[in-house]
C-alpha cells in the first residue's frame, strides 16, 4: 500500500477516510499539526500529502514539500486560495475537491439566516433556565423578503431553490449567468440596494477580495442581513464591523472570517484570543458566527474522504483528472 501524509487532522476526518482509504490501497499518517514549511518534512517518502482550507501552501512550503519528494498534494476542499500556484509550476500538482456537497453549505446559510432572524440560539439557552418570556424576540417573515446571491456556482444555485421555496425574490450578482426562471441578474450595486438579505457563495480571488467594504456597504439596506459562508476576506471585517456598531447594517452571519486561520477549527475557550475584531462581532446581539462547519455534514465527509482518494489514485495512476487545479 502507499502512504499518504494528513495535516490538519480532526476526529471527524478520520473516521471517513478510514472508511474508504483501503479500497483505494491507501494508509494513512495523520498529522494534527497544520501544513507549513517546518512541518512539509513530515510528507517525506509519502506518495502525496492532503492539506485543508487553512494550511499554508506559499511558495515556502511547496518548495519544502518538493524537496521531500512530493509531486501532488489533494486539498479536502473547494477553494485553493491558499496555494501559490506560480510557485508550484512545474513542482506539485493540486487536486481539490469542488462538489463535495452544495447542499450542505447553501443549508448551513439558511439555518444561520433563521437562527439570527428568529433568536431561536437565544430562545434554547433561555427556556433552559425556565424563562418562557419572548421578550426580544420578534424576527420578520422570509417569504415576500429579497435575497441577492453574490455568485451562483452550485452552493448559489441550490441556495436559490430554497429560498424561491421560501417565497422570497431572488437576485444575483455572478459573470456567469444561469438559466433560471427565477433568478434575476443585476448589477451588483442595484443587488445590494434592493436586498433585504446578502448572501456571499463566490470564490475569493483578487477581484473579490473585500468585495463588501466600506463602500459597498453603503449601498445595503439598513435593516439588511449579510451571510457568509464562502471564504473570510470576501468580507473587510473592520468595515462590517463599524456599519454593525453604527446600525447602517441589520445584522450578519459568518460561518468564515478572514483571520480565521489561526483560531478556527480549535478550542480557544480557555485562552484569551487578541483578535479584537472577531471578539467584538461575536459579542454584537445581531451577529451569528460559527467556526466554519458549514461543510459539515454526514453526505459531505463521505464526498470529500472518497474525491479526494480518488485524486490522488488518479494522479499516482496517470489518469487525467477533471478536479486538477490548472497552474
Amino acid at each position: 500500500m502507499q502512504s499518504l501524509c494528513f495535516y490538519d487532522t480532526k476526529p471527524y476526518d478520520r473516521t471517513y477516510f478510514d472508511r474508504y482509504k483501503s479500497a483505494y490501497g491507501f494508509e494513512i499518517d495523520y498529522f494534527e499539526t497544520k501544513l507549513s514549511p517546518k512541518t512539509a518534512v513530515l510528507a517525506k517518502r509519502k506518495s502525496a500529502a492532503i492539506a485543508f482550507v487553512n494550511d499554508d501552501l506559499s511558495a515556502k512550503t511547496i518548495k519544502a514539500l518538493y524537496d521531500c519528494g512530493i509531486h501532488c498534494v489533494a486539498l479536502r476542499c473547494a477553494g485553493f486560495n491558499n496555494v501559490d500556484l506560480e510557485a508550484a509550476k512545474g513542482k506539485i500538482r493540486f487536486f481539490r475537491v469542488p462538489d463535495y456537497s452544495p447542499y450542505a453549505v447553501a443549508e448551513h446559510s439558511v439555518a444561520m439566516l433563521l437562527t439570527l432572524n428568529r433568536k431561536t440560539h437565544k430562545a434554547y439557552l433561555r427556556t433552559r433556565d425556565f424563562n418562557f418570556s419572548l421578550n426580544g424576540f420578534v424576527g420578520f417573515d422570509l417569504y415576500g423578503k429579497t435575497v441577492g446571491i453574490i455568485g451562483t456556482g452550485k452552493i448559489g444555485l441550490a441556495l436559490a431553490n430554497i429560498c424561491n421555496g421560501f417565497g422570497m425574490k431572488v437576485l444575483a450578482y455572478d459573470p456567469v449567468r444561469r438559466d433560471c426562471p427565477y433568478i434575476e441578474y443585476v448589477g451588483l450595486e442595484e443587488l445590494l440596494n434592493r436586498s433585504d438579505i446578502v448572501s456571499l457563495h463566490c470564490p475569493l480571488t483578487k477581484a473579490t477580495r473585500h468585495i463588501i467594504c466600506r463602500r459597498t456597504l453603503e449601498f445595503m439596506k439598513p435593516n439588511a442581513i449579510i451571510v457568509n459562508t464562502s471564504r473570510g476576506a470576501l468580507i473587510d471585517s473592520e468595515a462590517l464591523l463599524d456599519a454593525l456598531i453604527s446600525e447602517r447594517l441589520g445584522g450578519a452571519c459568518l460561518d468564515v472570517y478572514e483571520e480565521e486561520t489561526s483560531l478556527f477549527y480549535e478550542d480557544f475557550s480557555n485562552h484569551i484570543v487578541r483578535d479584537d475584531i472577531l471578539a467584538r462581532l461575536i459579542s454584537l446581539p445581531n451577529v451569528l458566527v460559527t467556526s466554519h462547519q458549514a461543510f459539515l455534514t454526514h453526505d459531505a465527509l463521505s464526498a470529500i474522504a472518497q474525491t479526494t482518494l480518488q485524486n490522488i489514485s488518479d494522479f499516482l495512476a496517470g489518469r487525467k483528472n477533471p478536479n486538477e487545479i490548472e497552474n
